[in-house]
């Protein structure tokens, strides 16, 4: 027997399938909104070690510039990043890391590359695998960064 959903036929699918299927997809949401959560703080983290190394600090001012945003919402995120022990920040003077922000920012760097490098493994330009990558890190799973590492280890070993 058929049900029809959507306009298009299903084969029949009891409560109980129905159900499960019903979790599996509200735990898929539940993963996405939680991977929006911390990407603002990944992003932040990650730009902060990035002007700590290249200009020995990290400003509101630049952190705006870099991001395109304005300096009120740094200042609000940096608030936020604070209150979640991940910078320390008083007014009028750098931002700093943590040594829980400055391992995010390495989790978060250290993502990134694995997303960018396995995109350019498939031929993508590095460019554009910059800007995908910048997407994605934030939401790649754990099962699905390491199949990158394994493919990435896999190609490495190839040419060598």
């Amino acid at each position: 027997m058929q049900i029809f959903r959507s306009g298009r036929p299903q084969d029949t699918m009891t409560s109980s399938d129905d159900t499960d299927e019903t979790k599996r997809q509200a735990e898929r949401f539940r993963r996405v909104r939680d991977a929006h959560q911390s990407e603002v703080a990944e992003d932040y983290v990650e730009l902060i070690a990035d002007l700590i190394a290249q200009t020995g600090e990290a400003r509101v001012v630049d952190l705006s510039g870099r991001l395109g945003v304005t300096n009120a919402t740094v200042t609000n995120t940096i608030q936020r990043l604070q209150r979640d022990g991940l910078v320390v920040s008083r007014p009028y003077r750098s931002i700093f890391l943590t040594s829980k922000g400055h391992d995010l920012a390495t989790t978060a760097r250290l993502r990134h590359h694995i997303v960018r490098d396995f995109l350019c493994s498939l031929g993508v330009d590095r460019e554009t695998a910059e800007s995908d990558a910048e997407g994605i890190e934030h939401h790649v799973s754990e099962a699905t960064l390491d199949a990158f590492r394994q493919h990435l280890d896999l190609m490495r070993k190839r040419r060598a």
